[in-house]
């Protein structure tokens, strides 16, 4: 194959992997094209590249799901090749056929190499011909009307539990675990819709479940001169709802013997079906090391960081290179294994509240640059997350000689963050990264049923709330008096003579916290909720800086006031304080037995209706909101007195959805 420099690279993507594939084009002298929907005008991404096309509209399918439009803006721009990230088109054999007949490159495998591995079915059946361990399993065709009869007899033939998987996607959309057999139509049902909203196709996939396997994927790469090589294993089984949020490589329970074994199956699999580019081949792993695979997902993975910090390669730049028809590099072909990494995936969401993911404005977002620690992410200071697409924030790796090392520089960096304007995941992945089983190696897809998120968060810290409160009413004070036009010096409320205490209202989630506190001759009086703080001294107040002496221990407060929110960062953590109002406004509360819409999204089934009886934990209302459906579910037994939403309405966030009449009320 001859080579064919590429001089303009448009990217088929959005958010963090937009911005890491035009970090690596830059570095090869290649000029960027971004493609953004409407409420990706100001994103990240957009501004970076070197020139910008608008695909109008917000929702996927409407944007980055338009092959027809993505090739119509390559053209237009004169870009020679297109690189389709991970997600939305770039496992889409149609979308890279598209490419080649209008001229472009595809940074990516041939059509053919993903179409052999689109079909479940037919790509199991090549692995097992290839000698590569594989799962019963089988394929339920998005064009064909779903006939519960056969779902059902697709279930018992498979055996349970089975998983329901999108055929033509990842990240864990339109997944479903089935345990038993009269569960399985609705979770086909389910897994049909989510895949179709997410990928443009709802075809699903049946396949017998492995309990609380470790799951073990092999990167991939192969050039156009029948090369095939594996740049060693990564472990990702630190999942929740079948996505995964902390990834590392290498994996502790590999060892030499067994990564050989590991690494011969990926490559088998890679020159079974041809394979060029950055590809991955996925097992699971029981606990006796035996390993079966899963899928082969022909696209660069979300976790590649850590295989580029365990190599010293650049993956996406590897990439380019084998798209013009270079041979892999020797550094490829010899790559070996240098200390260790883990990833932590920050998303917008509630890990308390079943992952609920969040949207709105990220008013602060900075992680402290230390070393052996690499940030990638889309978002900045002002960003705006909304409900279209997937609520990850960045991803932050770490890399050190040693796994502890390792885990303990990302534990240290997402510490120490401060991310204001949403509820992200942030407190359970320092949990976990800081729980001795993490921190023994023993990692599997069971990790987070055995170890509930609410409990590894905890509840607030007392204290930390306490301080925290305090400084954020100082902090508050020491603004006032910044702009004062008379005696700045003075603290606000400060008396001569003995008065009152001032007065601060908060709420920190749905806590209450009251505080007083008054300033003296000898220094400052303080309590929260009634209980007083011993040996307070202020050191320094100013608006965004607090250092404080609390019993005696000294510690240095950030604060950050948007509104009525103000964010306190310590080495006690981050807490966020919502001030509340003195004279509220009558009538605002929504009526006794309200279920309101957790977040914005569309509704897609209404499972109740007026007057039927309920029991607690039943499903009222499912909607969709950032490509993944969401149920709100009754608090109590009781009777359905209202339904106020129907299917294909759109719903706001605390929105009145339905209204439960408690049982004997």
């Amino acid at each position: 194959m001859t080579n064919h420099p590429i001089r303009k690279l448009l990217v088929a993507n959005r958010g963090e992997i937009a911005e890491r594939i035009i970090r690596s084009a830059r570095a090869l002298d290649i000029v960027t094209v971004a493609v953004h929907s409407e409420p990706d005008a100001g994103a990240l991404f957009v501004e970076t590249a070197d020139e910008a096309v608008l695909l109008p509209g917000a929702a996927p399918a409407e944007t980055y799901l338009r092959a027809d439009l993505i090739v119509e803006a390559a053209v237009a721009t004169g870009a020679d090749a297109v690189h389709p990230g991970y997600g939305f088109l770039s496992e889409n054999a149609d979308f890279a056929r598209k490419c080649a007949e209008a001229g472009l490159v595809f940074v990516g495998p041939p059509a053919g190499a993903i179409e052999a591995m689109g079909s479940k079915i037919a790509a199991k059946q090549l692995m097992a011909k290839a000698g590569v361990p594989v799962l019963p399993g089988a394929t339920i065709d998005d064009s064909a009307e779903l006939d519960a009869a056969a779902v059902a007899a697709l279930g018992d033939e498979i055996g349970y539990p089975l998983l329901v998987k999108a055929a033509f996607g990842g990240g864990g959309r339109g997944m479903r675990i089935v345990r038993r057999a009269g569960e399985v139509v609705e979770a086909v049902t389910g897994a049909r819709r989510e895949a179709a909203s997410a990928f443009g196709d709802g075809t699903v996939f049946l396949e017998r479940f492995v309990e609380d396997p470790r799951h073990i994927e092999v990167q991939i790469f192969g050039d156009t001169h029948g090369t095939v090589v594996h740049l060693f294993e990564r472990e990702c089984s630190i999942q929740r709802r079948y996505q995964k949020i902390i990834e590392e490589a290498p994996s502790p329970a590999v060892d030499e013997d067994l990564r050989k074994r590991l690494g011969d199956a990926a490559v088998a699999a890679g020159t079974a079906i041809g394979y060029t580019g950055a590809g991955t081949v996925e097992f699971v792993m029981a606990p006796s090391g035996e390993f079966f695979f899963l899928e082969v997902n022909t696209r660069l993975q979300v976790e590649h960081p850590v295989t580029e910090e365990i190599t010293g390669l650049d993956l996406v730049a590897l990439q380019i290179q084998i798209a013009e028809g270079e041979p892999l590099p020797t550094e490829a072909r010899e790559a070996t294994i240098r200390g260790h990494a883990v990833e932590a995936r920050l998303y917008a969401e509630d890990p308390t509240a079943d992952y609920l993911p969040g949207s709105g404005t990220l008013h602060r977002f900075r992680i402290p640059d230390l070393a052996g620690v690499r940030v990638d992410t889309g978002v900045r200071d002002g960003s705006v997350v909304g409900t279209n697409y997937d609520p990850m924030l960045a991803k932050v790796i770490a890399h050190g000689r040693t796994r502890t090392e390792a885990v303990r520089r990302l534990a240290r960096a997402l510490a120490e963050a401060q991310i204001h304007g949403l509820v992200t995941n942030r407190d359970l992945l320092v949990a976990i990264l800081r729980e001795p089983e993490f921190g023994a190696g023993g990692t599997d897809t069971g990790y987070l049923t055995r170890h509930e998120p609410a409990a590894l968060v905890g509840v607030p810290d007392k204290n930390a709330v306490a301080v925290h409160a305090l400084a954020a009413a100082l902090a508050d004070q020491a603004d006032r008096r910044a702009h004062a036009p008379v005696q700045r010096a003075v603290p606000t409320g400060w008396r001569n003579v003995v008065s009152a205490p001032q007065v601060a209202e908060y709420r920190v989630g749905e806590v209450e916290v009251d505080l007083t506190y008054r300033f003296t001759r000898t220094g400052l009086e303080a309590s929260v909720d009634g209980t007083p703080l011993a040996g307070v001294a202020v050191l320094d107040a100013r608006a965004d800086r607090i250092d404080l002496r609390v019993e005696g221990i000294r510690r240095t407060i950030r604060v950050h006031r948007v509104g009525d929110i103000t964010y306190c960062d310590s080495v006690l953590g981050g807490t966020t304080f919502v001030e509340r109002p003195r004279l509220p406004e009558p009538g605002t509360g929504a009526a006794p037995g309200s279920l309101l819409a957790p977040m914005p999204g569309t509704v897609v089934r209404v499972v109740a209706e007026p007057g039927q009886p309920v029991e607690a934990g039943a499903v009222i209302v499912v909607f969709e909101a950032m490509k993944m459906e969401h149920s709100v579910r009754a608090p109590i037994a009781g009777t359905v007195a209202e339904l106020t939403v129907q299917v294909g309405q759109t719903v706001e966030s605390g929105e009145t959805v339905a209204v439960i009449t408690e049982e004997g009320a």
